[in-house]
């Protein structure tokens, strides 16, 4: 708790999620103090439903900005309407520069606190109603292209055993990464009954928990089979796990995939930054460029939500910019020289 003193000299407890500093501010002004004691109430009755101090601190800051927004305008929350709020957004991002983010975690703070405001009948309309941010365009994935991938994943096999040993491991998990589209939690998390490489395919368990059977690709496929051997000599304890560390004989750990994938990728002469997720990007963008089966993708992926997918089709420009070359009868990307006016 942290302790403030009034002017008549009494000692008393704040709130958690108050600073001192920022109790002693509240404390000489006035209009401020009176804004924010409904929103202290809130909070408390937040806090006794074990909601994180580090939730209702986060509440706070939000609501006091918009507090202090009302106070300079001599406005009271039930006076706070659409055009306020967006007065207070627009210059939570534009002068003060926050991200988007933390603009977005303020307003669902605003949201509820109205929501309660509501149910004690201290105000009659909930300014965010329907008020909603422009998200930020999505920024595209990272994209190696195909002699990229060959250059890293059909390297010269190093010249020390243990290296060797090492890259026989490493390859199979890079060529299951961009064979199979898999994240690198799912990788990790794969056990040899996951695998079968009679009929090449892998049982992934993705987000929620949830199943999908995808292709495995006949280069992974065998460099599976090379590495076998290696895994069978270094397990411990009878793990199920496929991949395994060299040194405790137990599953490997996403950070292990990470770093070896940028060893390999330095061996290989390889400027571009790799890492697990990248190969994923371009499992993704290759099928989709080759195949333009959007729901087969998703599917491969282990994506719900068919807008995730379609992000890969904005990657390659290129190739539609020929496709609307070659098909469109106004195209004017090119023109045809066979018939000059």
């Amino acid at each position: 708790m942290v302790m403030s003193t009034h002017q008549d000299g009494q000692t008393t407890q704040t709130a958690p999620w108050l600073s001192a500093e920022l109790a002693a501010n509240i404390e000489s002004d006035a209009a401020l103090r009176a804004l924010l004691a409904p929103v202290h109430r809130w909070l408390n009755t937040l806090s006794v439903r074990n909601h994180s101090p580090h939730t209702l601190t986060a509440y706070f800051a939000g609501l006091n900005q918009l507090a202090l927004f009302l106070r300079g305008k001599r406005l009271t929350w039930t006076r706070c309407d659409k055009r306020q709020l967006a007065q207070h957004i627009s210059q939570r991002l534009d002068e003060d520069k926050l991200a988007l983010a933390s603009v977005q975690q303020e307003l669902s703070a605003i949201r509820h606190f109205y929501g309660w405001l509501i149910e004690e009948d201290l105000a009659r309309i909930n300014p965010t109603t329907g008020y909603q941010l422009k998200r930020s365009p999505r920024p595209l994935p990272s994209i190696a292209d195909v002699d990229l991938l060959t250059q890293l994943l059909d390297q010269q096999i190093p010249d020390t055993p243990e290296q060797a040993r090492l890259w026989l491991r490493d390859k199979a998990m890079f060529e299951l990464l961009y064979s199979s589209g898999l994240r690198v939690g799912e990788l990790v998390a794969l056990d040899m009954a996951d695998v079968d490489l009679s009929d090449l395919r892998v049982r992934v368990t993705g987000k929620g928990n949830k199943t999908r059977l995808v292709p495995l690709g006949t280069k992974a496929a065998e460099a599976i089979k090379r590495y076998l051997p290696h895994r069978n000599l270094w397990v411990e304890q009878m793990d199920s796990a496929l991949f395994i560390s060299e040194k405790l004989g137990t599953r490997l750990s996403t950070r292990a995939v990470q770093q070896r994938l940028k060893v390999a990728a330095t061996r290989a002469g390889i400027a571009q930054n790799m890492y697990p997720h990248l190969l994923r990007h371009c499992f993704a963008s290759h099928m989709l460029s080759g195949s333009g089966d959007l729901r087969a993708v998703q599917e491969m992926l282990g994506h719900s939500d068919i807008s995730t997918t379609q992000i890969y089709t904005h990657v390659d420009f290129a190739k539609l910019t020929q496709v609307y070359d070659r098909a469109h009868p106004r195209a004017t990307h090119t023109q045809n020289d066979e018939n000059p006016t």
